[in-house]
């Protein structure tokens, strides 16, 4: 009689995460490969097909970018907010140390850009290597499993939300032409509904989601990017720091699946096709190379780390628990990963084609340097 197949190995690593950052790596190499083929042009006329009717008519990659990210954000939202009510972020020492460490990630970068730029036609690109490509970073510490505390997952996922946040903010003040205000009151009205509701003990998940929809259109249309919806919507959903099973978690093991193996592949795929020319190299020992690969994966590192540090000696925060400096050093490196959001602001800083594709290139570089080094740094830590 034939052996029946083991299939428990399998198991844990289909469970642990770890397949996820593994389709997400893989859809970055198609991503690539067909960026650098004939398939170039259909690729990206098919990206730009739109999608929708009204005024809800937009391209695929607009659709994947703002509505699929805004669900990877919703996801990372009720992860956070179960932290803050009964898990690693709990007590205002631990909250507090994402907040000052990504602080530390977003100044320090932007300084060194800065330094390379100032007086020069790139200067305005100075938000760059600000930002940390959330997805990214946490495939990548998904990836390393046990290696590495889940406290340190929760601190990276903290500081890539208030990251983006603030390079929300950035483009919402310096690269944005135009904020239009009567949305936002629309969406700060919803906002207030969806607090009341949580306040009077409302538990059903479709009076929260269905506004959450609504949520997300007013800020699209306000100038903002529409991804902050999906953290907004996140931080109203009820929760308690009891056993019984709360609509938060709910709603979060409903989304861990389909966000970590279905939306951030297709993430990936659309947004890694970066076409590779002969240019690009030279760009990279550029002011503006030079600012953007030091910025993210030097300035991250120093930033994140020495900013962690500075928290703790002034005894403002508290470490991660099992967490010890050589973690946060590694994590630092992670952040350092800045790739969609960093491109983002490129396409709006520069006009000149050049540019960009010099932008794109030495992100790519200064990314693929963070999360290969952070992973094998964090990889080789033993113990706290």
């Amino acid at each position: 009689m034939a052996k029946i197949i083991n299939l428990e190995v399998f198991t844990r690593f289909f469970r642990s995460g770890q397949i996820g950052g593994f389709l997400l790596l893989i859809c970055v190499a198609i991503s690539l490969l067909i960026a650098n083929t004939a398939s170039k042009e259909s690729f990206e006329t098919f990206l730009q097909t739109k999608l929708g009717f009204g005024a809800v008519n937009y391209s695929i990659l607009a659709w994947i970018n703002d509505a699929l990210m805004a669900i990877f954000f919703l996801l990372v939202g009720l992860e956070i907010k179960r932290e803050l009510v009964e898990g690693e972020l709990s007590t205002l020492k631990s909250a507090v140390l994402p907040v000052i460490a990504a602080l530390g990630g977003m100044l320090v970068p932007a300084l060194i850009y800065t330094i390379f730029n100032k007086g020069t036609e790139t200067a305005s690109g100075w938000g760059i290597p600000m930002a940390t490509d959330i997805a990214f970073a946490l495939a990548i510490i998904a990836m390393l499993g046990k290696n590495v505390p889940t406290s340190l997952k929760i601190f990276l996922a903290a500081l890539a939300i208030v990251d983006d946040l603030g390079a929300i903010l950035v483009i919402a003040i310096f690269y944005t032409h135009q904020i239009h205000f009567e949305y936002l009151a629309m969406a700060g009205g919803i906002l207030v509904v969806l607090a009341l509701m949580n306040y009077f003990g409302v538990k059903n998940l479709i009076f929260y989601l269905i506004p959450g929809i609504f949520l997300w259109y007013f800020i699209h249309h306000s100038g903002i990017h529409a991804t902050i919806a999906g953290v907004l919507l996140a931080f109203t959903i009820p929760t308690n720091e009891t056993d019984v099973l709360s609509p938060l978690e709910k709603l979060e093991h409903s989304l861990s699946i389909p966000v970590n193996y279905l939306i951030m592949p297709i993430f990936a795929l659309a947004n890694t096709n970066i076409t590779f020319e002969r240019e690009m190299i030279a760009g990279l020992v550029s002011p503006l190379g030079l600012g953007i690969i030091v910025g993210l994966f030097v300035g991250k590192t120093i930033g994140v780390t020495f900013f962690s540090w500075l928290a703790v000696k002034l005894k403002w925060a508290d470490l991660p628990t099992g967490a010890g400096w050589k973690h946060v050093l590694g994590l630092g490196m992670l952040a350092g990963i800045g790739f969609t959001m960093s491109i983002f602001i490129a396409l709006l800083s520069f006009s000149d084609d050049l540019h960009v594709s010099e932008a794109k290139f030495a992100i790519l570089t200064a990314s693929i340097l963070s999360g290969v080094v952070g992973f094998v740094f964090l990889k080789s830590v033993k113990e706290v």
